[in-house]
């Protein structure tokens, strides 16, 4: 009664972490309260299985002290979308050894059972291989574009109906040879599964991979017969279910579309870059169009973090509303390599929250503002995906900043952005290039702006 009260408690905490996390103001203590459910569960866990299981328990606690915190402090912030990725495939992977574990330890098994453990074997193990190769596109250690494999369609198709015909088999006739083999099948379809996924897209396959990680842990949940593992589970299951169809709005397409439209996506053909020409400026050109314009849009990407030029970018903002000019941020949903990335980044310079503006709030009156400011984005201002039907990110809302009087795009090179596409905005004649590091940048412009 005392386990299934804390299990209780838990599961409460949980559920307000979620709550506190849909809020700036409230994400916080979300953490916190979600932390302590977790050490209210890993607790009640350990008094309940010390009499069989204590030194394995003690023992695995261990481990993921010793792994765990040194890898949480050694990322820096922009491998975090790196580290959600093989977090949730070591979740996945845990779930389905997990099952595996039970399924050979339990004699006598019901019809129930046998269905749990195969849908926890299966899915754990697509989300593990999955998320695996989520990490490697992130990380850059293959290419972010959507990799097709010959016959990769029908190589899909046949391990998926293979996964299903396994799963039939092994509740029909429990073995353990099948189960293995269900795990071979789901490992491949994992890769199979995410291969497809062009860069841009990777934050939405990483999203739903968390999906289905809940949904493994749900399932091992009723394995073990264990509430608060069905609970958190289906937490899980339901809101990253929930933050990969909101992604999928944000991108302006169907989950199905990105998930498969590569199969049918025609090759993308990059414009010669040498035989197009640029316009590139010096700080102190960009510090007079931005010192003497009348409002400013500053849209940030994933270029800002790698450079960690939050505070520089703040602080540049801060000296042009000084000489009266009015500055907005513009946050993309999809902005970085998962959602908040850049609300996070803004939130550690102390950018208040309400200078943050989406899509909606900018591009109605954005033929009005006299400068828009790139500063590490990229797929997010491309006009192709408004005007090219041929590009892998066509219909996904981006800021039309190519709409502005002007624009300033900061730049490192004239490389595309990781969804490895060409960027036309580069080429309009509005447009003034920056080429440097974002925060080497900034605080030159931030310099020449006060000598204004």
């Amino acid at each position: 009664m005392i386990v299934q009260l804390m299990y209780l408690v838990a599961a409460l905490c949980f559920i307000l972490a979620l709550k506190g996390l849909s809020s700036p103001k409230y994400a916080r203590y979300g953490n916190f309260i979600g932390a302590f459910g977790m050490l209210v569960a890993v607790i009640t866990a350990y008094v309940h299985g010390v009499v069989h299981n204590g030194l394995w328990i003690l023992i695995a606690v261990a481990l993921g002290v010793v792994v765990g915190i040194p890898a949480a402090r050694s990322v820096k912030m922009t491998a975090i979308p790196q580290m959600v990725a093989l977090f949730n495939g070591v979740g996945g992977a845990a779930a389905a050894l997990v099952a595996l574990a039970e399924f050979f330890s339990v004699p006598d098994t019901t019809v129930m059972f046998r269905l749990a453990t195969v849908l926890t074997v299966l899915i754990g193990s697509v989300s593990f291989s999955g998320s695996v190769v989520t990490f490697l596109k992130l990380q850059e250690l293959m290419t972010t574009r959507p990799v097709l494999l010959p016959a990769g369609q029908q190589l899909a198709i046949a391990a998926g109906v293979s996964s299903v015909a396994l799963c039939a088999l092994t509740m029909a006739v429990p073995n353990g040879f099948l189960l293995w083999l269900l795990v071979a099948v789901g490992l491949s379809l994992g890769v199979l599964f995410v291969l497809p996924v062009g860069g841009a897209d990777v934050p939405i396959a990483i999203s739903l991979l968390n999906a289905f990680t809940g949904l493994a842990v749900a399932a091992s949940g009723y394995v073990l017969a264990n509430t608060l593992l069905i609970v958190a589970g289906t937490l899980v299951g339901a809101s990253g279910t929930i933050l990969t169809r909101l992604m999928a709005q944000a991108m302006g397409r169907s989950l199905a579309n990105i998930l498969f439209g590569a199969f049918k996506a025609a090759p993308v053909v990059a414009h010669g870059e040498e035989q197009r020409t640029v316009k590139s400026g010096t700080v102190e050109d960009v510090a007079i169009l931005l010192g003497y314009a009348n409002n400013v849009v500053v849209v940030l990407g994933y270029g800002l973090a790698v450079a960690q030029a939050q505070h520089a970018v703040r602080e540049l903002v801060t000296q042009l509303e000084k000489r009266g000019v009015s500055v907005a941020y513009g946050i993309h949903p999809v902005a970085g390599r998962m959602p908040g990335h850049m609300n996070v980044l803004l939130a550690e310079a102390d950018v208040p929250y309400e200078q943050l503006k989406e899509l909606d709030d900018v591009n109605p009156g954005i033929t009005s503002v006299d400068v828009a400011v790139v500063v590490g984005a990229n797929d997010v201002v491309n006009p192709g995906a408004r005007d090219e039907p041929s590009s892998p990110i066509y219909g996904m809302p981006i800021f039309d900043v190519d709409r502005a009087k002007s624009v300033v795009f900061m730049k490192r090179s004239m490389r595309p952005g990781f969804a490895g596409v060409d960027n036309e905005l580069l080429y309009n004649p509005k447009t003034t290039l920056l080429f440097g590091d974002a925060k080497d940048s900034l605080t030159k412009l931030l310099s020449a702006v006060k000598q204004l």
